[in-house]
């Protein structure tokens, strides 16, 4: 079902819409609900593939080349980079943002963000590295994928908060689009970005 009324209560009958870009698959069962006042509109990106009984709820962005595998739940206003792959009965709440070239697990319930060129799983959610498989698939340069790694191993591996592995990433290390991608990123997380596991967190829940 393509271009349904919102799932929203605050929907008042304004004039929205879905946009596709070309070359995506839709397999069956999906239902992509049109936009609401907040942004007018859904998108899907290009030669996106939306496995069976995906769904993506009013005002989500999907950038070109994304995967939703079977059953995958998108709640409205939630933002997908270029090239993510969400495995099947994934789910995000409203807001979340996953990054570019990123991979999370089926299952998942992505309840943070997702920076981009990094792979997530687990419950809760958490950094399970980067995505090099997936950068090497797509063109990336040994080169580049290895200032990813040094990038996150900052912010991830070193003890440092959050603004201060920020900080120091822009301050000691190259600059490139993929370092600046990520801390752009990082810095416009409203709801926090996810951390790496912590078995405490799992038996605390």
């Amino acid at each position: 079902v393509l271009g349904a009324i919102p799932q929203d209560l605050k929907f008042i009958g304004e004039k929205t819409t879905v946009e596709i870009g070309d070359n995506t698959t839709i397999r069956e069962c999906v239902t992509i609900n049109r936009g609401t006042q907040d942004k007018w509109k859904t998108v899907i990106g290009s030669n996106c593939l939306l496995m069976a009984y995906a769904h993506v709820a009013h005002d989500c962005i999907l950038g070109d080349n994304v995967i939703l595998a079977n059953s995958v739940q998108l709640a409205g206003h939630v933002e997908v980079g270029e090239y993510a792959i969400i495995g099947g009965m994934a789910g995000a709440p409203q807001f979340s943002r996953i990054g570019a070239h990123t991979y999370v697990a089926g299952h998942t319930v992505i309840n943070k963000d997702v920076p981009p060129f990094i792979k997530a799983g687990r419950t809760p959610i958490s950094y399970a590295g980067v995505n090099s498989v997936g950068m090497q698939r797509r063109g990336f340069s040994s080169e580049t994928i290895n200032q990813v790694l040094e990038v996150y191993r900052n912010i991830y591996n070193k003890g440092l908060n959050t603004s201060q592995a920020l900080d120091f990433v822009e301050q000691q290390l190259p600059a490139c689009d993929e370092r600046d991608l990520i801390v752009s990123f990082v810095r416009e997380s409203k709801r926090g970005i996810i951390k790496v596991f912590n078995k405490a967190d799992l038996d605390e829940s």
